[in-house]
């Protein structure tokens, strides 16, 4: 139903909650207004108080009042549209009376003249679409009726004297927000607020203990015990946030960008570095090929002299021994005649002569000179290698000098401290060993027998694999320790985890807690990894070095002689490790050298 369609629409006396004429109608602090019921059950039971329309949340369930003016003008209105519709009924629709056709009546008017103030009159051009048609006659009266009064009424004569309305907005005829007890339900312009899916209610509020929007129901309900507050102060906590959010991204982008420059300019002095290097190893080893192939032209020089001195020498002797070997055997031929001869004085006076012995040199002693003289070249030269060594060592310690090119503005880092610095003493623990292998009194090395010894089956005994362990646990810390191997032909030597499987047959790889290198057939050198890993090994190494970094989870291997770095297990203990040594069988012999712990010697 409508009165006057070109002037009041009757759903402007309509509570927005209940859609029905204002009882009661009770205005709150931010100026809508609502039948007392209806504001008072929206609000039963929440923590949370809001204007149904405007959202506007107070700290306190506000005291309500009844707007007699309001309902004064609703009670008017209704019983003036009950006799309008009494009036057309009888009329059969025509106008009438002291009304205009379709219009508010003339009493009506003068009535609207005598509740209404007349207060200044200050209408918004950017009044938000959604509050015209809802809000009307909230206090103040005259300026909630006059924006949604057409320019030619009565009304706006009334309420504005001084002029005409701007144009009104469009009538909420299908547009018009509805506020009931779960929410609001909102036009086709307004911005759609979610609704609770099970009581049909509008999400208001922010449950900080489940971290979910709620409705008021929900709060009462299943979140009645926890921390929750209105979606607008939860916005605004967050709003405080940002700030130190968005300067925490940028200091990370600034360390991220520094990181990029700090990158860029190790890329930089690496080229500079490898130009270095490239210039310095090919001087270093030009000048050792040159040397080799000096000593080697001077040795094939000087092998040449003696073997032409050799040959010269033998064929002198030669000759000598020709020209008395012809000698002798003309004295044979006499001596044979001699014999022959029947003349006995002659025989008796010349058998004197022919039988003395030849005026001949004595040979015993004499023989070909086979010394070559390369003693001398082959000693400059391991002169020059040892030098050469003492350059390598030196270099792969400090590196090239920056005099080999250009200063570089490379920064080295300070020498870090010595395996050797972390030597410990490491002894035998014969409770662990195979009872084949044999250790010595002082328990610093060990060799494969060829029988079993009569001892007792102890839980770690290794009962399979001839191995055993060291006496020294390492839980922390690091530790270094050195291993003759020279002569053997097989061994393994690194460490075991604390509870490794001592019986029967043992898979010796990193999972199963075995960390160590191995030699089979004296020159097939390998890891114990998953796969194992095959290593080429161009210096045969007479002495292991093994280092344990038991917080960094490494164990390293080294060749002690050449000071050369082999490999590095990386992993984790999670429990105590021990060293590990393994002679393996001697092989008839052919592996019967003993592994020997020796002192490590550290010199700077």
């Amino acid at each position: 139903m409508s009165l006057c369609g070109s002037f009041l629409s009757d759903e402007q006396f309509l509570c927005s909650i209940c859609l029905d004429v204002f009882t009661n109608p009770s205005s709150t602090p931010c100026g809508h207004s609502f039948c007392m019921a209806c504001i008072s059950r929206y609000w039963d039971g929440s923590k949370v108080y809001q204007c149904p329309l405007c959202k506007k949340t107070f700290q306190k369930r506000p005291d309500l009042q009844i707007n007699r003016t309001l309902r004064e003008i609703t009670d008017q209105f209704r019983s003036m549209t009950a006799e309008g519709n009494e009036k057309r009924g009888g009329r059969g629709g025509g106008g009438g009376g002291g009304g205009r056709e379709g219009g508010i009546a003339d009493d009506l008017i003068d009535e609207l003249k005598k509740k209404l103030p007349r207060p200044p009159l200050q209408l918004s051009p950017t009044m938000p679409c959604e509050t015209q048609g809802v809000s009307i006659l909230t206090t103040p009266v005259t300026t909630s009726l006059a924006s949604s009064v057409p320019n030619d009424s009565p009304i706006a004569a009334l309420t504005n004297p001084s002029g005409p309305f701007p144009p009104p907005m469009p009538p909420y005829s299908k547009g018009r927000r509805r506020f009931t007890m779960s929410g609001a339900a909102t036009s086709s312009t307004a911005r759609q607020l979610p609704v609770c899916e099970i009581h049909h209610r509008g999400l208001v509020i922010y449950c900080r203990t489940d971290r979910v929007c709620i409705c008021p129901e929900c709060e009462t309900g299943d979140h009645h015990d926890h921390d929750t507050v209105t979606l607008e102060a939860e916005w605004m906590e967050t709003k405080d946030q940002l700030s130190v959010s968005e300067q925490e991204v940028q200091e990370m982008i600034r360390r991220r960008i520094r990181k990029i420059e700090e990158i860029k300019l190790s890329a930089t002095e690496l080229e500079l570095v490898v130009e270095r290097e490239t210039a310095g190893s090919v001087c270093l080893f030009s000048d050792l090929v040159s040397a080799i192939e000096r000593s080697q032209a001077e040795l094939m020089e000087v092998m040449e002299m003696s073997r032409r001195a050799a040959m010269h020498q033998a064929d002198a002797m030669i000759r000598q021994l020709e020209l008395e070997v012809e000698e002798l055997r003309r004295r044979e031929s006499a001596l044979v005649e001699l014999a022959q001869s029947d003349d006995y004085m002659h025989c008796i006076k010349t058998f004197p002569i022919l039988s003395s012995p030849p005026p001949a040199k004595d040979w015993s002693g004499v023989s070909v000179n086979c010394e070559l003289g390369t003693g001398t070249i082959y000693r400059s030269l391991a002169a020059v290698v040892e030098r050469f060594q003492e350059e390598l060592l030196k270099i792969a310690d400090t590196g090239f000098p920056a005099s080999v090119l250009a200063p570089s503005p490379v920064r080295y880092q300070p020498r870090m401290r010595r395996v050797e610095e972390y030597a410990v003493d490491v002894t035998l623990d014969g409770n662990t060993a195979h009872p084949r292998l044999i250790l010595s009194e002082d328990l610093k090395s060990v060799r494969c027998g060829d029988r079993h010894q009569a001892l007792p089956d102890n839980p770690e005994r290794f009962d399979r694999v001839v191995c055993a362990t060291g006496r020294e646990a390492i839980s922390s810390g690091r530790h270094y320790w050195e291993v003759e191997v020279g002569g053997k032909t097989d061994w393994d030597l690194g460490v075991a985890r604390q509870s490794i499987n001592r019986k029967g047959k043992i898979e010796v790889t990193p999972s199963n807690g075995y960390w160590f290198l191995s030699l089979r057939d004296r020159k097939k050198y390998a890891f114990r990894s998953e796969p194992s890993t095959d290593v080429h090994l161009n210096l045969r190494p007479q002495k292991i070095g093994i280092f344990v970094d038991f917080e960094k989870g490494q164990v390293s291997f080294y060749n002690v002689d050449a000071k050369l770095h082999i490999y590095t297990f990386n992993d984790t203990f999670s429990e105590c490790i021990f060293p590990f040594f393994s002679p393996c069988t001697n092989k008839s012999g052919k592996n019967d050298a003993p592994l020997v712990i020796t002192p490590v010697n550290w010199t700077e």
